[in-house]
């Protein structure tokens, strides 16, 4: 009975989402806040920042699921201090992201600044517990590494990976989609309402997301979107005691980090050169795993390539929960 609660929830959040981002695809074009599809032909100009809309319908979910609980109309059982301290680390690293989409912040700097947005998950872990729980061995205590290293290291690569394998329509949001239907499953199994009461409300938001995102998009995310999605993942599963399972959620992002560490984090030319309706690794180089995947393909349309992200994420997500259910 408990599930049900979430019902309402789910569905506040895609249709505020959905509706916020239609919005904001046409004020935001409207008043110059563009970026090019660099990966469409004529590339034309598409709304930026809609990460502002589904981030703004996730935090309503949110704090709907709050009032329900404070005014006893559901029986969720929330520790409101854990969904604060969450939400708080959410929402700095989803202002962070405003200002990097607005001027730009230099690279050192927002890998940095998540770490500063960790304190209210660093406060609330000082309050709680300072377990990991790892399959097949079980709750492994850390102590104060796990508050004081591990939670902001954990937000800070989480909102940096989510935010480096992006640029393809509808990738971030379906991957993201694929990562909350999971980990919300495994939540609501566990009967973990701390996690529940964030995967759920964010997996409807990227979900009404999608829909203007999805080929071919009407807006991007910008990085008010892509950051907030690691930025909940890890908070999520911090505030659940499930780091290990949103570890094995982000192997493809590891994996993109990994090639484009190696390529020097390149700046520019990470899209795909357009031949013939398909995409291919600009110059014959592969410097992300994105063009790894075109160079694979030996050629592939955008959308497919997308579908094979996705895909992918599916394949991780059976096997966290094999692990975990």
């Amino acid at each position: 009975m408990t599930s049900l609660a979430y019902i309402p929830l789910f569905f506040f959040s895609l249709l505020l989402s959905y509706f916020l981002t239609s919005y904001l695809a046409r004020k935001m074009k409207k008043v110059g806040i563009t970026g090019r599809d660099v990966n469409k032909k004529n590339k034309p100009e598409i709304a930026e920042m809609g990460g502002i809309g589904f981030v703004g319908a996730f935090i309503g979910g949110v704090l709907l699921a709050l009032a329900l609980y404070t005014f006893g109309i559901t029986a969720l059982s929330i520790n409101t201090l854990f969904i604060v301290a969450a939400l708080l680390s959410i929402l700095s690293v989803s202002y962070m992201g405003i200002v990097d989409d607005l001027i730009n912040l230099p690279q050192w700097l927002k890998a940095f600044l998540p770490l500063l947005a960790a304190v209210p998950l660093v406060a609330m872990s000082a309050a709680g517990s300072t377990s990991m729980t790892i399959p097949f061995i079980g709750e492994v205590d850390l102590g104060l590494f796990y508050i004081f290293v591990l939670i902001p290291i954990g937000l800070a690569v989480a909102a940096n990976l989510t935010n480096m394998l992006a640029g393809f329509n509808g990738l971030e949001a379906g991957m993201g989609m694929v990562i909350f239907s999971v980990m919300g499953a495994i939540a609501l199994a566990h009967g973990n309402d701390n996690m529940a009461v964030l995967f759920i409300p964010m997996l409807g938001a990227l979900i009404g997301f999608f829909l203007n995102n999805k080929f071919p998009a009407k807006i991007f995310p910008g990085d008010v979107g892509n950051l907030a999605i690691g930025a909940t993942l890890a908070a999520g599963v911090i505030v659940g005691d499930l780091e290990s399972a949103g570890a094995i959620l982000m192997v493809p992002y590891v994996i993109d980090f990994f090639i484009k560490a190696w390529n020097r984090f390149p700046s520019s030319k990470w899209w795909g050169e357009i031949k013939n309706g398909e995409l291919y690794p600009v110059d014959g180089k592969v410097r992300g795993f994105a063009q790894l995947v075109m160079k694979i393909a030996g050629g592939i349309s955008e959308k497919n390539l997308v579908l094979c992200f996705i895909a992918m994420e599916i394949i991780f997500g059976l096997i966290v929960i094999a692990l975990y259910l």
